[in-house]
């Protein structure tokens, strides 16, 4: 009996038949013979590509949740003569009916938003969702394995964090309401259960699901830092990676290293609040009566959240710093500009992230002294970013730029990231920022340069890779009109922020109505509240794509369609477990080899020619 031989049909194809390698894991791995079910094959999958699009959805979830948080609290923000009473069959008793019947958000629940919408949207959306699904997908096909190093592993990180959320989700409907002493958990509120309603059963599964998500964040980092020391494939250096695994991998140690620290920061926390310890108390009263706890300092905790928070903001822009990267230069059709510089730039961010945490402790009666070292370094920490923006501006220049929607994102955030970024100069100088601390001006800062432009690099992803996550392709008009009016209301609802927070205005107040000397910003609250909404709409428009092109999408036809040079795009269209049906691809260049020797992109498996400089050495 005669058996069938598939001829390779593509250059690709055939290079990798003949300079590609058979790995010993090749048997387990190829097909998906082993998931005989659709709960192995979709649900308790060990397959790379499957728990990339579970924390994309599950992070896609969590944002909707945190953002209608945030209208809810802008709403009363905004529109504070307005009754808000509408709500009540949603909001129950957090919204409080006069004798008039009107209706205004609960004092206590205004709180609690503002803390759910921080902590979702800093760790469940903007971590786990943006470097859980990047990470996942693209390590294993960008450096050439079949997998992650333990798929066993890797799918435990996604269960922890679902699990962290389902314990998180569940808090929002305890009779005393979620936690409500902000995202940062500050003591005494966050340890003493007299303090709010939210410190009692709130702060306990607020604390609980911030723990599993710290063995999530491990077992996810421990996984990608593995997967790309010791899976790499034949050729691929370490000066051959492309940046998003830089970045991935450097993100992943920098994890690593801060989220314990989180974790014990935790675990005297709940040492306080039910063994009666006193490593954050000291000299409590509540109604007059003085408290059994002395010798403690808020600022000791202080110090170890900050420890991991500084880190946190690099955990959640590095990624995006990668995404971005390869997508200008993708898009470009040029050469990633510098591309050592860009990774010592990665590396030098890492280093420094651990030595600037106490910036945000200038107000907390720290040592003048000790506050002028933690100036300088912060100050410093800004060359590599600059360094990585003059590149990626480098990189667009000249370049025959195609503007589609991951390129708009792309651009948009090294625009986000530059403006985010010169405003954090001001508040990272401890003399400016003892006036411009808990304003509104902090606010703004944090939410450009870590949240709009983190989503924007996360958005820049999601379309650029969407036909590997789905063979099908999202729509380009519906893309381009979520990036311009994301963009436009990003700036609408942000900079205007600026200026209150310059003018005095505090963050965190739930009502402006008793400060005369700040009513006359209430027009610009509802501006600001109108954007929002609006912005909120386009993101609406986002999930519509998305899902509606996981189905109903353009099919992708070619393995390459972007002309692109990195390994990801010699899979097959339909990819199965093992990523490539026959031999991995050996590496033999560099991954950026754009606009060279005539051609518009050299594929990284193609040899270089006899004489030819490779560009990653």
């Amino acid at each position: 009996m005669a058996t069938a031989v598939i001829q390779p049909n593509t250059v690709e194809e055939k290079l990798i038949e003949e300079l590609g390698y058979e790995d010993h894991f090749h048997d387990h791995h190829h097909g998906d013979k082993y998931q005989s079910s659709f709960i192995t094959t979709y649900i308790f999958s060990q397959d790379h590509k499957i728990i990339a699009k579970q924390f994309l959805i599950t992070g896609m979830f969590w944002a909707v949740i945190g953002g209608l948080m945030s209208l809810v609290f802008r709403l009363q923000l905004g529109f504070p003569e307005e009754s808000l009473a509408w709500l009540k069959p949603v909001l129950g008793k957090w919204i409080e009916i006069n004798s008039e019947g009107m209706g205004a958000l609960s004092q206590e629940f205004y709180y609690a938003l503002v803390t759910m919408h921080g902590t979702i949207l800093v760790f469940f959306v903007l971590t786990a969702g943006l470097s859980g699904t990047f990470s996942n997908l693209l390590i294993p096909l960008m450096v050439g394995a079949r997998d992650m190093a333990s798929p066993l592993l890797n799918m435990m990180s996604y269960w922890f964090f679902f699990l962290a959320g389902l314990v998180m989700f569940f808090s929002l409907f305890l009779s005393t309401g979620p936690f409500s002493g902000g995202w940062t958990a500050y003591p005494p509120l966050s340890i003493l259960p007299e303090a709010s309603g939210g410190s009692g059963a709130g702060m306990t599964m607020w604390t609980l699901s911030l723990v599993l998500f710290v063995v999530s964040v491990l077992l996810g980092g421990i996984n990608y830092i593995t997967t790309v020391l010791n899976l790499r494939t034949k050729g691929m250096t370490m000066w051959r990676m492309p940046l998003p695994i830089w970045a991935f991998f450097i993100t992943a140690i920098i994890g690593l290293l801060s989220f314990p620290v989180l974790a014990s920061a935790f675990f005297l926390v709940m040492c306080d609040r039910e063994l009666g310890t006193s490593f954050y108390l000291s000299e409590i009263f509540i109604g007059g009566q003085a408290l059994d706890h002395v010798g403690g300092s808020p600022v000791l905790y202080q110090h170890l959240f900050w420890f991991l928070g500084h880190p946190e903001v690099y955990i959640i822009i590095l990624p995006a710093m990668g995404i971005v990267s390869e997508v200008l230069s993708v898009n470009a059709r040029k050469p990633i500009f510098g591309y050592k510089a860009m990774v010592y730039s990665i590396l030098a961010i890492a280093f420094l992230s651990f030595i600037v945490w106490a910036h945000h402790m200038f107000m907390s009666g720290v040592n003048p002294f000790i506050s002028n070292f933690f100036v300088i370094f912060t100050l410093i920490i800004a060359v590599p970013s600059a360094v990585k923006v003059f590149n990626w501006i480098a990189t667009l220049y000249g370049g025959n730029i195609r503007f589609n929607p991951a390129m708009l994102f792309a651009i948009g955030f090294v625009s986000m990231f530059i403006s985010g970024g010169l405003t954090g100069i001001f508040l990272g100088n401890s003399a400016i920022d003892i006036q411009m601390h808990d304003t509104y001006f902090v606010v703004a800062h944090f939410h450009i340069v870590m949240g709009v432009a983190a989503f924007f690099g996360m958005y820049a992803g999601v379309y650029h890779w969407f036909p590997k996550l789905y063979g099908r392709f999202m729509n380009d008009t519906l893309g381009k009109i979520h990036f311009w009016g994301t963009m436009v209301g990003a700036y609408a609802i942000f900079w205007p922020m600026h200026y209150i927070g310059m003018a005095g205005v505090p963050r965190r107040y739930y009502s402006f109505d008793i400060f005369q000397t700040f009513s006359h910003f209430a027009e610009m609250n509802k501006f600001i509240t109108v954007a929002a909404i609006l912005v909120f709409a386009f993101q609406v428009l986002f999930i519509i794509n998305f899902f509606y092109s996981i189905w109903r999408g353009k099919k992708m036809t070619t393995q390459n369609p972007y002309g692109a040079t990195t390994l990801e795009w010699t899979t097959p269209i339909k990819t199965g477990h093992g990523n490539w049906p026959g031999k991995i691809p050996a590496v033999q260049r560099w991954p950026y080899d754009y606009g060279k020797d005539g051609q518009d992109f050299i594929p990284q498996i193609m040899p270089l020619k006899e004489g030819e400089h490779d560009g990653g050495h």
